[in-house]
């Protein structure tokens, strides 16, 4: 691993004084191309699919759950095990979250203090804290690649106020997370909040920068707002982060909000919507979701996408693949995940082969066009 984490190869420029990067995320368990989608395994495991499945569909980097994984199975199975990626069984690179986001999530059952969130576990009602020194020393055993500063997710929508003492404490957090021990290897990177205030987004993105860190995520989108508010969000944090060290937009999956975030300079992206819309019968496809599940299908003889060249679509049909949800077989949820995770890790190869070819703003027209049959906005 060279002594920079992040090579940025070439640069596009599109709206507003961004550029659409190419880069290569350098860590310990190898390269990761850019810009990059993490499917997630917050238990140790994608949804239906093995290690050797993931090869096979050329995944680069997973994403695992730091507050999952802390309840079940724990830091003291997981030292036992040698880290998250010998008891997963996954050789290649492991971004774990702090956690921070699912404490959020928790409402009543958490209160935040200065030295982090004391809550409740939502399986056995346990009581834990998960903070700065406990996120990262968790992060530390399961010996991820890249971990994440424990920070609080700000809800959509938030009072100024809040916003503005969220952040501060966000910034607090990660230069105490800064300081903690990390496994060999790891890399660090901080979090920007600001809700939907582009100050308070900036400020947050510079003082990160100049605590310093290995690399920069947008946090707090996705989070229930409005697609315009969640762009602005992006544009927002991104404007301010370093040039040379990579930026990650936590949470988001839709394929058109892919392409957006990297016409803003994002080079990693994470969400469960691959495995999620699976497990409720929808795949992605070029021309948008299709819910495989519905009765229209039943006699339908053709594989979930023609000219996909997936395992689902080169073996099975959309009525046998109904069939199997409508059983209760996982093997449709199977299919389904193996499908569409195909299909993101194609979409994205699509696009780092656009930035290469220098025709990043053809294929975001295309995209525009075929998932969601409009011409792409106007800068």
């Amino acid at each position: 691993m060279p002594g920079k984490p992040f090579t940025l190869l070439s640069s596009t420029p599109t709206e507003r004084g961004f550029a659409a990067r190419r880069g290569v995320l350098h860590t310990a368990h190898g390269d990761v191309q850019t810009p990059v989608f993490m499917p997630v395994g917050t238990q140790a495991t994608v949804k239906t699919l093995e290690p050797r499945d993931l090869h096979d569909l050329r995944v680069q980097i997973l994403l695992g759950n730091t507050y999952h994984l802390l309840l079940r199975p724990g830091n003291e199975i997981m030292a036992l095990a040698g880290g998250l990626h010998a008891f997963m069984g996954w050789d290649g690179p492991i971004l774990t979250d702090s956690g921070g986001f699912q404490v959020f999530s928790l409402g009543r059952l958490r209160k935040i203090r200065p030295d982090g969130v004391a809550f409740n576990s939502h399986i056995d009602g346990r009581r834990f804290l998960l903070g700065p020194r406990e996120s990262m020393e968790t992060q530390r055993i399961f010996g991820s690649d890249i971990a994440m500063c424990f920070d609080e997710c700000i809800p959509y929508p938030a009072t100024r106020d809040y916003a503005e003492k969220s952040v501060r404490t966000t910034l607090e957090w990660a230069a105490r997370c800064k300081a903690e021990p990390h496994a060999p290897g790891q890399l660090l990177f901080g979090i920007v909040q600001g809700s939907v205030w582009r100050d308070l987004r900036e400020t947050c993105a510079r003082e990160l920068a100049a605590i310093g860190f290995d690399g920069y995520a947008v946090g707090g989108v996705s989070v229930g707002e409005p697609e315009d508010v969640l762009l602005r969000g992006i544009e927002d944090g991104a404007f301010a982060l370093p040039e040379d060290a990579p930026r990650y937009l936590m949470g988001v999956g839709d394929p058109i909000q892919l392409v957006e975030g990297v016409a803003r300079g994002i080079d990693m992206f994470d969400c469960v919507m691959p495995t999620r819309h699976a497990r409720n019968g929808s795949a992605f496809t070029r021309r948008g979701s299709v819910p495989i599940k519905a009765g229209r299908f039943a006699r339908d003889l053709s594989p979930v996408e023609e000219g996909c060249d997936c395992y689902c679509c080169r073996h099975f049909t959309k009525a046998y693949v109904r069939h199997l949800l409508h059983c209760g077989e996982i093997l449709g949820e199977r299919l389904l995940t193996l499908h569409n995770i195909h299909f993101f890790m194609r979409f994205l190869e699509e696009m780092r082969a656009a930035l290469d070819e220098g025709s990043f703003p053809a294929f975001r027209a295309r995209a525009w066009r075929d998932l969601r049959g409009v011409d792409a906005p106007a800068p």
